[in-house]
């Protein structure tokens, strides 16, 4: 762990899980907060399982918990067993914060509720998420990102071509980016503690983030804005902003402004193009948006993507290429900003992983180490609180606690 870093010293529960309650406290953990991961003893967290469920991709490695699940430690508590309170207690009285996703009728019967906890520990900062926010009729409705983030939000109405269903986008797009707004949101209340001294509630919801993500959307809705057609590559709004194939079977998406038309006209080897007065101006533009699209389809399927990259670079045409995997993983971008992190454990088998998305200058993350295995530090962690080896067994006997879980 990187000794001496922004929150060294913080401590952190992590009693949440699949990925956004548990990659809010990732990201507070590379930058050195000690967070203690809790789950019930049996599966676990069902993420552990999730790298078996399609469509995320196959491996012989879990490496969704890793990602997830880096840098911390483990303790296996039955939260259903009152013998398991007093754990909970003392990892409240001990910890900064607390991290939970269970939905609140949920947390009420765990006793995980913000009304129990808080008057353990005054300094707590209570971090929840939920789905669908925890007010209204479908406040302990469960919620995955896929629901709650994009399908509720209406994302998933617009992310795909006219005449095509909607579809299901990669694991975890939701989950990440409501991870960060919840650590947005945990800093925030870290900063209200320094000022006040007092902890407090924090939170967010999926549905409260894809309405931020789609927030240029609904905003037009509230507006009473008037929606254009579903996209429809072959006749769009703009045929500036549009999706085109190369000769090699690639797509570029173009994102060309309407003053820089000329340029991209000339470095298209069309500059006549700029003087037709069917692209004349904005208005004509997207009056003639198929038409344009007619010709720079067979322009762009004339040459390979390399090709393209090149030309348009030099003319300084904005655009960005439709990666695959292998383009991702060689990406001198994404290298350069350390946006993959190195590992240097041999037990977690890849050799980088991917960082959060913050970077504080001159401030270096945690080195990542390996996710914990199901009960791997319950004994440890329990010493650490106090509870003597007689009080250990007890609890571990009683099945309060699980210990030495099996590899995950």
């Amino acid at each position: 762990m990187a000794q001496d870093n922004i929150f060294s010293g913080l401590k952190v529960v992590d009693v949440a899980s699949f990925i956004a309650g548990p990659a809010a406290t990732t990201i507070l953990s590379d930058f050195g907060a000690t967070v203690i991961k809790v789950e019930p003893p049996g599966i676990g967290d069902p993420h552990r399982v999730s790298w078996m469920t399609p469509p995320f991709p196959v491996s012989d490695r879990n490496y969704p918990w890793q990602l997830v699940n880096r840098n911390k430690r483990g303790i296996a508590l039955n939260l259903k067993d009152p013998a398991a309170h007093d754990v909970m207690k003392r990892l409240v009285e001990w910890a900064d914060v607390l991290v939970t996703n269970y939905p609140p009728k949920v947390r009420k019967a765990l006793r995980l509720d913000y009304e129990t906890l808080a008057p353990l520990n005054d300094r707590l900062i209570y971090a929840d998420i939920t789905g669908y926010g925890d007010q209204g009729p479908e406040a302990d409705k469960p919620g995955f990102d896929i629901t709650a983030y994009w399908a509720r939000s209406g994302l998933m109405h617009v992310t795909h071509d006219e005449g095509s269903p909607p579809t299901i986008p990669i694991p975890g797009i939701g989950d990440h980016a409501t991870a960060s707004t919840l650590y947005g949101a945990i800093v925030t209340g870290l900063y209200r503690r320094e000022k006040t001294g007092k902890g407090g509630r924090v939170g967010t919801s999926l549905i409260a983030e894809g309405a931020w993500a789609a927030g240029e959307f609904i905003e037009g809705a509230l507006n009473g804005g008037k929606f254009y057609p579903q996209h429809n590559r072959r006749k769009p709004p703009n045929a500036l902003i549009n999706p085109y194939r190369t000769s090699d079977d690639r797509w570029l998406l173009l994102v060309v402004q309407g003053k820089d038309f000329a340029g991209f006209a000339r470095a298209m080897g069309q500059p006549a193009l700029a003087e037709d007065p069917r692209f004349a101006d904005r208005k004509e533009l997207a009056r003639n948006a198929a038409a344009l699209v007619d010709v720079l389809d067979p322009l762009f399927a004339s040459q390979p993507l390399a090709y393209w990259k090149k030309t348009l670079d030099e003319a300084r045409v904005i655009y960005g290429v439709v990666q695959n995997a292998h383009d991702i993983l060689a990406d001198p971008q994404m290298l350069a900003n350390k946006i993959f992190m190195p590992v240097r454990d041999p037990s977690v088998g890849a050799q980088f992983t991917v960082s959060s998305p913050l970077h504080v200058a001159g401030v270096e993350k945690a080195e990542p180490r390996r996710a914990p295995r199901l009960g791997e530090h319950s004994k440890e962690i329990l010493s650490e609180l106090g509870f003597s080896p007689a009080d250990v067994d007890r609890l571990v006997s009683a099945h309060a606690v699980a210990a030495d879980g099996v590899k995950s």
